[in-house]
């Protein structure tokens, strides 16, 4: 199963080839993508992307992971999140949101079974 291209990003929406759902923050993985919410794991911008938050990506065949951060990097990605990722194998880029998009989209293309948490906004 591929991994879907992000097909447009701008602040505050993102949006996913082959679905019609806008995203504000969302989650990617191969074969599919949905809302990022991060009332699920208590998230915020500081101190950031859980390992909680990456666990369904993980699961769901990601072997690499790219964080966005915001397009202003606002959220924070604490060591123990990249360590938690790194322990399962998994190859892991944090970017700002607008450059984290372009290297998924690049991986993706390439087969690159890659997933991704990504900030739209700050």
């Amino acid at each position: 199963m591929s991994s879907p291209e992000i097909a447009s990003l701008s602040w505050g929406q993102m949006k996913v080839k082959g679905c019609s759902t806008t995203y504000k923050d969302c989650k990617v993985w191969p074969g599919g993508s949905r809302t990022w919410d991060w009332r699920e794991t208590g998230t915020n911008h500081s101190p950031g992307v859980q390992p909680a938050d990456l666990e369904e990506v993980v699961k769901k065949g990601a072997k690499t992971v790219v964080i966005g951060r915001g397009m202003s990097e606002a959220l924070q990605v604490p060591a123990s999140t990249v360590d938690y990722l790194k322990k399962n194998g998994i190859d892991v880029l944090v970017l700002q949101t607008e450059k984290a998009v372009a290297e998924y989209n690049a991986l993706a293309a390439q087969g690159v079974k890659v997933g991704g948490v990504f900030h739209s906004t700050c």
